[in-house]
Order: C-alpha cells, then structure tokens, then sequence
C-alpha cells in the first residue's frame, strides 16, 4: 500500500481554478511529483476550469496517465465545471468525481487564433485528433468512449448526475470527506501495478501555488497581459521622447517582457499589435504636429481597433473585455488630448 507519512496516510490535495493554460500545467506536474515524492495514498486535485490550451492540457494528461500515486479528479464545489481541456483531465483520471450542481462536457477544439478555418479538411483532422485522443483516454479508465466522443463532436454537456449515469465519471459526492470515503479500499492500475487507496483516515495536506505561480497566473490573464502591453508602450515611448527620465523607460520595460510571456500562452493577432503601436506614435506626433485633431482622431481609431483584433478568440475567456479596452483607449485619447 501507499501513502505512509510519519505513521498514517496521506492524501495530497491541489486546487486548479481558472483556464488550463503552462502555469497551470506546472502546478500540476509538481503536485504529481510531491505526491510521489511524499508517497501519498493518492492526489486529489480538484477541478473548476472553462477549458484552456490544448498542449497544457496534454502535459496534464500524460503525466496523470504515468502517475504511480493515484489522481483523483473532482469537479468542486457546487457550480463548478470541467469544460473543453477539463474534459480529457477529468477522464483521463484514476477516479473522476464530481460535486453535485456541476457540469462537465464542450470539448469541441477550436481555432485559437479566431479565424476562420478556409480548410474544411484542416479542420476535421483537427476534430478526428482530438476524438481518437479523448477516446483512447476514456478506454484506457474503462469509461464510456462514445459519450466523449459526443462532447467533442457534438459539445455535448452534461451534468454530474448525467455524467455518472453514462459511467464517464465514477462517483458524486458533496464534499472532499465523502469522496475519501467513497474511494477507501478502492484498488486502481498504475504503471507500478494496482494499488489499493487507503483514503478512509488520511492526514490530508494541501499544496498551494507558489507567489511565483500565482502571479504568472495572473499576468496570463488576456486582460492583465494587454495592460501590461499599454504600459510598456507608453513607458518606452515617454523614455524616448524625454531621454533621461530613466523610471518610465525601466518601467515601461519590465511591464513589456511580462505582457510577452503572457503573449505566448494566447492568440496574439499582428496586425493589432501594429495597429496598437501605430496608435501611440500618432497620439504622440499630435503633440509636434499641429493636425487639429486628426493625428489624435488617427491614433483612437487605430488604438481601438488593434485592440479588439490583438486577441480575436471565439472562447470567452481568451478576449479582452470592452470594461477594459474602453477605458484603455479613452483615457489614452484624453492624456495626450
């Protein structure tokens, strides 16, 4: 049996609210590895996610797949979900729980970039990856392949009372004691063999993201990351245009390299980056130039459409907000005014 810590079992357990993205990816590769590490009877990460990347989620499953400490995955608390990359997490899990008032299901695979797809047999290649995947997934637990087919081909959703009865999960529980529970005695295969989790009177320990996590969780966020790019700007073209000042310049910097890490996680468009960038220099020649008004007419229009083209993305969670692109460009627009 697994999971002796100073005398009695252990179960390890980690909470992942938010999108499936690298930050997410790591917190969970390193509670895997602490959980070897620790022998816990087994990890319990519990889910609430509206989906994410496809690459993060795939690092996600191939390390619980070769994971000699049992995961558990419960979908908590009440109002949670497991959608799109939450799906093929959730599935490819040891047991997969869920809260009831919960949902799980949409794992249709999208075009980050938000464009459209010209390529209709680019596009069901993509489809027809994502189904042998999720289906290769959901017959490795012995879970039913054809309801997860069905999410991703049809976005199909379904809640944890419909989700247990079509044995995609295993168990719905109300809380984190009830399922440690319900999953005492409970033998599961890993690459080590089967073993028994012994769950019932486990010292349950908790792993918390690092404050180097959590602020590269939140920098990812498409709306932190394109505030992050607007100060940067701003900061380096003060630096230039009043050389000395030095803190703008410096400031302008850091908040630029953090916006470009965030950047590699999402859609970024191009033109709306040059067309933000446009923005400021006219917003700026205003200031040398007598125009009347149409450098800064310019820079609005250009500052505002290159910032609803930067992140073009049919899922909600990778936009930017209007709450934030409105502000963003009017108070802009009334500085240099």
């Amino acid at each position: 049996f697994l999971g002796k810590a100073f005398g009695e079992p252990l179960v390890n357990v980690i909470h992942l609210e938010g999108v499936i993205n690298p930050v997410a990816a790591d917190y969970i590769v390193k509670g895997i590895e602490k959980a070897e590490k620790d022998e816990a009877v087994c990890l319990v990460i519990e889910l609430d996610t509206p989906g994410g990347l496809m690459e993060s989620m795939r690092t996600i499953v191939k390390e619980i797949l070769r994971s000699s400490v049992p995961v558990v995955v419960y979908v908590a608390p009440s109002g949670s979900r497991a959608a799109s990359a939450g799906v093929f997490i959730t599935l490819s899990a040891h047991v997969a729980a869920m809260a009831p008032g919960t949902n799980i299901g949409a794992a249709h695979p999208v075009n980050l970039g938000g464009q459209a797809d010209t390529s209709a047999v680019m596009s069901e290649k993509i489809v027809n990856d994502a189904v042998a995947y999720i289906r290769s997934i959901a017959d490795r637990r012995k879970r039913n392949a054809d309801w997860a087919e069905q999410t991703v081909r049809e976005s199909i959703s379904s809640t944890a009372e419909e989700a247990l009865e079509k044995n995609a999960i295993d168990y719905v529980v109300p809380d984190l004691d009830s399922l440690l529970t319900v999953i005492d005695g409970l033998e599961t295969e890993t690459p080590l063999g089967n073993v028994t989790i012994q769950s019932a009177h486990a010292r349950i320990e908790r792993m918390e993201m690092t404050w180097r996590e959590e602020l590269l969780k939140v920098i990812s966020d498409p709306n932190i990351a394109y505030i992050l790019m607007m100060l940067g700007i701003y900061g380096i073209f003060f630096e230039l245009y009043n050389p000395g000042m030095i803190f703008p310049g410096v400031v302008g910097a850091v908040c630029l390299i953090l916006a470009f890490y965030s950047f590699q996680t999402l859609p970024i468009s191009l033109a709306g980056l040059l067309l933000i960038v446009l923005g400021a220099i006219l917003f700026l020649l205003e200031i040398k130039i007598v125009s009347y008004g149409l450098l800064s007419i310019g820079g609005v229009a250009s500052m505002l459409l290159g910032s609803i083209m930067l992140i073009d993305s049919p899922l909600p969670f990778l936009r930017i907000s209007w709450m934030v692109i409105l502000p963003v460009v009017i108070g802009t627009a009334l500085f240099f005014l």
